[in-house]
C-alpha cells in the first residue's frame, strides 16, 4: 500500500517513524522519463512522466526496506561514494518547500542550504512511499522481464 506525503505532518510523520533513515543504504533507482523511440523508429521525445523510484534499505526490523516514488521529477543529482568510502546514510532531510519536495542524505540541513548541497539531492513534485520488506538483499528488484 502506497503512502502520500502531502504535507509537513505527512513528511515528519514519515521522518520520524523512520528514524530520518539512520541506518540506511540507497540500494537501487530506476528513472523513466516517459520518452521513447516507436518500433517504426518515430520518436515520442517529451519527458511525460519523469518518474523516479528508490529502494532504501534500513537496518530495522520495522520496514526493514523503504520503496520511495518520486513523481514529476526536477532534478536528481547522484553523488555515490566509491569503494573506498562507506554509504550509509545516518541520517536524511526531507523539506516541502513551495510545490517541491526534497529528499537530500544528510540530516540537519534547512531550506537555505538545499543549494549549495554537494551529496545525494533529489527534488519532485510529489513523494510517496511504501514497506517492501520483501526486497531486503541483494537481489535487484529493478530488472527487465525476459
Amino acid at each position: 500500500m502506497w503512502n502520500e506525503i502531502n504535507n509537513d505532518d505527512d513528511l515528519n510523520c514519515f521522518m520520524q517513524t523512520h528514524f530520518a533513515f539512520h541506518d540506511s543504504c540507497i540500494k537501487e533507482l530506476k528513472y523513466v522519463s516517459g520518452a521513447y523511440v516507436k518500433e517504426n523508429l518515430s520518436m515520442h521525445p517529451v519527458n511525460d512522466q519523469r518518474i523516479l523510484k528508490i529502494i532504501i534499505q534500513r537496518q530495522f526490523e520495522n520496514h526493514s526496506v523503504i520503496e520511495m516514488e518520486f513523481t514529476g521529477l526536477k532534478y536528481m543529482k547522484l553523488f555515490p561514494n566509491d569503494e573506498n568510502y562507506t554509504c550509509e546514510i545516518l541520517d536524511a532531510t526531507m523539506i516541502l518547500k513551495g510545490d517541491c519536495i526534497f529528499w537530500c542524505d544528510c540530516g540537519g540541513l534547512s531550506e537555505d542550504s538545499l543549494e549549495n548541497y554537494k551529496g545525494t539531492m533529489i527534488c519532485a513534485s510529489k513523494v510517496r512511499w511504501r514497506a517492501v520488506n520483501e526486497y531486503i538483499g541483494s537481489k535487484e528488484v529493478y530488472t527487465p522481464i525476459g
